[in-house]
């Protein structure tokens, strides 16, 4: 049985995606369906995936700044992106919100959220 794997956002630019690119059909092992493909698909890009280098336990800060000021130095000095900086960070930053879905606090995206709006503003474009 295979199952094409759907474009997630940003896992193109995250690299490393298991030896497969979106869109490309990779067997399914044993009992799994569709949704936990992907499920697997995205947990291996959050664990393994090597755009830029995050310092451990980033997306557990309460302060936005902070947050946003590490992903700019992350993506400034990984030699491993494909767009700009500012993508790749706005893209870590978007597909770890989007991957944690529901399981995340509401206080928790609130940061997040506003991480975001601190990142438009250290790349100056608030």
């Amino acid at each position: 049985m295979l199952y094409r794997l759907s474009y997630l956002g940003v896992a193109g630019s995250l690299g490393a995606t298991g030896g497969y690119s979106p869109g490309e059909t990779r067997p399914l092992a044993g009992n799994e369906t569709g949704m936990a493909a992907i499920r697997k698909w995205s947990q291996q890009v959050t664990e393994t995936s090597d755009a830029l280098d995050l310092r451990a336990h980033l997306f557990e800060k309460d302060d936005p700044h902070a947050i946003a000021l590490s992903l700019k130095r992350s993506a400034e000095r990984s030699k491993r992106r494909k767009g700009t900086p500012y993508q790749s960070a706005m893209s870590m930053l978007n597909f770890y919100i989007n991957r944690a879905g529901k399981n995340l606090p509401k206080k928790r995206v609130a940061v997040l959220e506003r991480a975001k709006d601190e990142l438009r503003a250290v790349f100056g474009r608030a």
